[in-house]
């Protein structure tokens, strides 16, 4: 049977899936596409993740399309009204009928001769089991995200197999955990810590952040005053892009003073910090990072919920080095000891490329170690692929939308003038590879080395920034002498 070709294959139904489904079906509507989805559901991040309290940690002004306004109350929205919104777009614009879930792609190879993608995949029937079927594409558009979603970072830790409580990893939730009147430690203290803790400490017991170090934490209002009131006077599309301007300039304007202004920046977190702990509580040994602002994401907890819950002594933070797991909870190495029926493991995740798909070019496997990122979205010397990935830090959508949008850009300009092919190829010696994100947080340096490089100048240089991406995705040269057209 032969495959089942199309002009573009999209990789993953999630955020960015949909969102890539949009763009081609509007702006390159001649192209037949299919999105091939490895899960049973629409939705991706916002699908697999269940555990209490799951949310964005980006306001939804900035995190939802640029062509669907976000018209709920919460600015900070929930896992679940997330969830809802992806499926909503997909419905409305007829992308539900093009998916086919189930459909785990594990292999794609190009061939230039044929200038075509043979897309393997691994499609799970009802019954569980699997056949390996194939397709054929034009354009491969991965949107399968940036971490692995089989499993989430979990270090040896000594002595776990002693536990005799339950241990959770977020990433697989178990939805029969009764932790109501539990005594909880959550290890870490990363965006799915401090969202944890305080969703368990409304029914647990006492739940405990056990953390290495400190990160910057900072309160938002769940509502947006502005946005509401301007939605009760406004269209709701105007009322959307105006609020979304306003915060896309305010987080490059914080992001920026953050970068030239550290001290000061960490001076105005704290200040906060400590206003809504007061004055006895020790905010130097639990909520001031050695290391400046941004140098790693920053944490959001909307309306101040995880401080309440420390004043409220529902919940505690401990900041100390794990010396071994006991059969009561976890011995610290100053010696002492803290107790726990659950604990959870709020490790972090577990850095891929493209999904982890194998990709082969002419014979050839892809080592993507080795290659450079082309204006965040395309591999030096790798055909006809692009990948939607959001910004570190900004609004994961904000960057998908502006990729989305150069695709359907390329695409058009490669019909155009007749051209079956397009790579990004380097052949400027002055252009030196570098790392492709500058982090110094746990997930990143894991992964670092397998991960893309960036260039020393554009087109090959991430400049993490709005505005100039608009400049240059929306509104600059297609043929820009280093994509090469046959």
């Amino acid at each position: 049977m032969p495959a089942e070709h199309f002009d573009v294959l999209i990789v993953g139904a999630g955020l960015s899936g949909i969102g890539a489904a949009y763009h081609l079906t509007h702006k390159c509507p001649a192209k037949r596409f299919a999105i091939l989805e490895g899960r049973e559901a629409i939705g991706g991040t916002w699908d697999l993740f269940r555990y209490p309290g799951v949310r964005s940690d980006s306001d939804m002004f900035t995190l939802g399309y640029s062509f669907k306004p976000w018209t709920e109350p919460k600015a900070i929205a929930d896992g679940p009204q997330i969830l809802n919104y992806v499926r909503q777009t997909a419905i409305e614009n007829g992308i539900d009928t093009k998916i086919r879930f189930n459909h785990r792609v594990r292999r794609a190879e190009w061939s230039s001769a044929e200038a075509c993608w043979t897309v393997e995949a691994e499609r799970r029937a009802g019954d569980g089991t699997t056949e390996t079927v194939h397709f054929t594409c034009n354009f491969l558009f991965m949107c399968a995200g940036y971490y692995k979603y089989e499993a989430g970072y979990l270090p040896e830790f000594k002595g776990a197999a002693d536990f005799q409580g339950r241990l959770v990893h977020p990433q697989q939730w178990p939805q029969d955990l009764d932790y109501a009147g539990k005594r909880v430690i959550v290890i870490g203290s990363g965006a799915t810590a401090v969202t944890l803790v305080p969703s368990m400490a409304k029914t647990a017991a006492h739940v405990t952040m056990l953390q290495r170090s400190p990160t910057y934490v900072v309160s938002r209002p769940a509502q947006d005053a502005l946005a509401n009131r301007l939605r009760r006077h406004l269209p709701a599309s105007l009322a959307y892009q105006l609020i979304r301007w306003r915060n896309v300039l305010f987080s490059m304007y914080f992001f920026q003073l953050s970068r030239r202004k550290p001290q000061q920046v960490k001076e105005l977190i704290l200040r906060g910090v400590r206003a809504a702990l007061g004055p006895g509580y020790d905010v130097a040994t639990h909520f001031t990072p050695r290391y400046n602002p941004w140098d790693q994401r920053l944490c959001l907890v909307p309306d101040g919920d995880l401080f309440r819950a420390i004043r409220e002594k529902r919940a505690s933070v401990a900041t100390a080095e794990i010396d071994t797991f006991t059969e009561k909870g976890i011995r610290l190495k100053d010696g002492s000891e803290l107790e726990a029926d659950i604990i959870v493991t709020a490790t972090g995740l577990v850095l891929q490329v493209l999904g982890g798909t194998e990709v082969v070019v002419d014979g050839r496997k892809v080592d993507f170690a080795n290659t450079l990122n082309y204006k965040g979205m395309m591999y030096s010397d790798v055909p006809n692929l692009a990948a939607a990935l959001g910004y570190t830090n900004a609004s994961w959508t904000l960057k998908c939308d502006l990729t989305c949008d150069y695709v359907c850009r390329l695409l058009n300009y490669m019909d155009r003038h007749g051209y079956k092919q397009c790579r990004p190829h380097n052949d400027d010696p002055t252009v030196a590879p570098q790392p492709s994100l500058n982090f110094t947080s746990g997930y990143v340096q894991r992964s670092i080395a397998q991960l893309p490089k960036q260039g020393s100048k554009r087109p090959w240089r991430l400049y993490q920034n709005y505005a100039l991406d608009i400049v240059s995705l929306r509104f600059g040269k297609v043929d820009d002498g280093v994509m090469r057209y046959s």
